[in-house]
């Protein structure tokens, strides 16, 4: 997908790309000059790939994180780095090499390979929370952990097929007439890859109202089972089923806010729509792998306190509270 911001003066009526140069298909093209776009292009696929490889080296690097919540969490990880990495080779490709058609087809097969494999993991957080709730007794078995992989495998065989559509062929380099909002995509690729986008957050959408329901179950079963909750716990009580309801909230505005505009997007533009649109669309898509690191994985407090103790180990080893995590 072209994301090339180089050029910032375009006509919208045209439908010309406002982010690849127009003397692309020049013999005498020439690297065109560093930008603003350019620069924030650079700097944010840094730091999506940074934080994204610190959660999957911490978790991977930690015995005790093999539950299948961390499977998944390191997958999302993984994942979202890929897509920082496709970042800045788009970066490399549009302002220190003479970019190419095998360019574009790597970058944004990289990029759809990415995007697909974040979204599945994050319903697969979704159904894994599902999992824990509804089924306590065996979450967390070696059955569990086995059903987890076979996830993973399917989520990234199915990523690595799609994605590689582009250089398979189902681009739309040789006519551009068929070109969909995403240059080099075509728009019968786009539209299926988008409307699967939308297959996956309705899902995922639903795993969450079965985690509502099945919290609102076991909240009111405990509370049928204590009639004598002093004041104190029940307020403790109230307070920690609010905060959970207000992250959950949270998580779920977020995930809509960045994959449903660029699904809605693709399925409705064309060729000749105006590409900042496209640009104003898919940077939400993007910005999803710089947020999912801080809202599932930073937010687990087990994870967190590896982290700790890898960045301050005097500090942890004089507090008695910090420990090494548990299997969950």
């Amino acid at each position: 997908m072209t994301l090339n911001a180089s050029d910032l003066d375009w006509d919208e009526s045209s439908g010309a790309d406002p982010f690849l140069p127009l003397d692309r298909l020049d013999s005498s093209y020439e690297v065109p000059p560093l930008t603003v776009w350019g620069v924030a292009l650079c700097v944010s696929g840094t730091v999506i790939a940074t934080e994204n490889a610190v959660v999957v080296t911490t978790i991977l690097a930690t015995p005790s994180f093999r539950a299948p919540v961390f499977l998944l969490l390191a997958s999302l990880g993984l994942a979202d780095l890929l897509a920082g990495v496709a970042l800045i080779l788009h970066f490399l490709f549009l302002f220190c090499i003479e970019p190419s058609d095998w360019s574009e087809l790597l970058t944004s097969g990289l990029l759809v390979t990415s995007l697909i494999a974040s979204l599945c993991s994050l319903m697969g957080v979704a159904l894994d929370r599902y999992m824990s709730l509804s089924h306590a007794l065996t979450y967390g078995s070696s059955e569990s952990r086995y059903r987890a992989a076979i996830l993973l495998l399917l989520i990234w065989l199915g990523a690595c097929v799609i994605g590689a559509g582009p250089a398979m062929g189902w681009h739309c380099l040789g006519e551009p007439n068929s070109c969909s909002v995403a240059r080099p995509l075509t728009r019968t690729y786009l539209s299926l890859l988008c409307g699967g986008f939308l297959v996956v957050v309705i899902v995922t959408l639903q795993l969450y109202a079965g985690i509502c329901r099945v919290a609102r179950r076991h909240a009111h079963a405990i509370a049928t089972q204590r009639h004598f909750l002093s004041t104190n716990q029940s307020y403790a009580s109230k307070h920690s089923s609010g905060r959970g309801f207000s992250r959950l909230i949270l998580v779920l505005s977020v995930f809509v806010g960045c994959w449903m505009p660029f699904s809605l997007w693709g399925l409705l533009g064309d060729a000749s729509s105006p590409p900042l649109y496209t640009y104003a669309t898919l940077v939400p898509a993007a910005g999803s792998s710089l947020l999912n690191p801080i809202l599932y994985s930073l937010r687990n407090k087990d994870i967190r306190k590896v982290l700790l103790q890898a960045c301050c180990p005097h500090r942890c080893t004089h507090n008695a509270h910090v420990h090494y995590p548990a299997d969950v």
